[in-house]
């Protein structure tokens, strides 16, 4: 699909500096640009490269000037990091743009479905499932029976959606999820062996939800598995059952959440931590990568460590576990004195 630098211009509300009517189809980094696509600059220490890019037109802040000749065309903006944003947000409904339902696939016939919805091939719609307006299902997804899927959700190729889950409006779920899976349950036996606990619950997503590629989020023992609002996943995130994660906290990708474990919201949770089960972790809590928490954490709270402990207080510590080899040949050197 082609655009002209002048139709971009509208869009972002922009001028332009050059041909108005060249045209673009794709976007890149400037330090890549090749004929026909569409770059920007806002970092100054990546200037020098509109000088030399091969892209045929660059978004700029409208207070750019250019100290020597350029080759590509400009479009001019107030802001151009966050007019590339949205021209990136265009590009991604534009890629979405689909309708209809694609054969083979299956939709049982007691399944509800609303207005203008898009069913990728080889997925299979199970029954009593009821799907909202304008949701996107790529191929090869599964739905299983009684799922309750909100409007303007988005939910890629790949993906397993397990019983009676229920999905807000807004929500995206990429490749390779798999939504309320069967919880880690089970009982030891006086022989050594376990019992499978069953899991009669299900998972609850709600708006504006984003869920990572790979990322599971395992169905309650009892109740729900929550997913408050605004929650933002990563790739590879193992969520158990029961747990619960308030509103608009987001988190790292190969972080583990044992079971029953409360998130507050506003949090801020980075790659590969690790979180015990039934603790809560209050609001607007930071926690560092790879950090362990085994205990209840306290509101406004930034953490590391493993088992995590005050953000400073390890920073602090840091300093010494580098320091360790010196520091025992100091000691080592007072008690020789010592002993002298």
């Amino acid at each position: 699909m082609k655009f002209s630098l002048e139709q971009i211009a509208g869009i972002l509300e922009g001028t332009v500096v050059g041909d108005p009517q060249k045209q673009v189809d794709k976007l890149s980094k400037i330090e890549e640009g090749t004929h026909g696509s569409l770059s920007f600059l806002s970092n100054p220490k990546y200037t020098s490269y509109i000088y030399t890019t091969q892209a045929t037109a660059v978004i700029v802040n409208d207070t750019f000037v250019p100290e020597q000749e350029i080759s590509c065309a400009l479009i001019k903006v107030k802001d151009s990091y966050k007019a590339f944003s949205t021209l990136l947000e265009y590009y991604q409904a534009a890629k979405l743009n689909k309708s209809g339902i694609e054969q083979p696939s299956f939709v049982h016939e007691s399944v509800t479905v609303a207005q203008d919805i898009y069913l990728g091939a080889f997925s299979y719609i199970s029954e009593n499932v009821k799907i909202g307006n304008g949701v996107k299902i790529f191929p090869n997804v599964h739905i299983a029976e009684n799922v309750t899927i909100g409007d303007n959700c988005v939910i890629y190729s790949g993906a397993k959606i397990m019983s009676d889950t229920i999905i807000g409006n807004s929500v995206v779920i990429n490749s390779g999820c798999v939504i309320g899976a069967d919880g880690f349950g089970f009982s030891p036996n006086e022989d050594g062996s376990y019992s499978k606990v069953p899991q009669t619950g299900n998972v609850i997503l709600e708006d504006f939800v984003d869920i990572g590629a790979l990322t599971t989020i395992d169905r309650a023992t009892l109740g729900s598995t929550i997913i408050r609002k605004g929650v933002k996943l990563d790739n590879q995130i193992q969520v158990a059952h029961n747990v619960e994660i308030g509103e608009n906290t987001v988190i790292a990708s190969q972080t583990g959440i044992a079971g029953s474990a409360k998130i507050g919201k506003n949090c801020r949770i980075g790659g590969q931590v690790g979180i015990a089960g039934h603790i809560t972790i209050g609001d607007n809590v930071g926690v560092q990568a790879q950090s362990g928490i085994g205990k209840n954490i306290k509101d406004n709270s930034n953490i590391q460590g493993s088992p995590a402990f005050d953000y400073g207080s390890w920073n602090r510590s840091y300093v010494n576990f580098k320091n360790l080899p010196t520091i025992e040949q100091r000691l080592r050197a007072v008690e020789k004195n010592i002993n002298a």
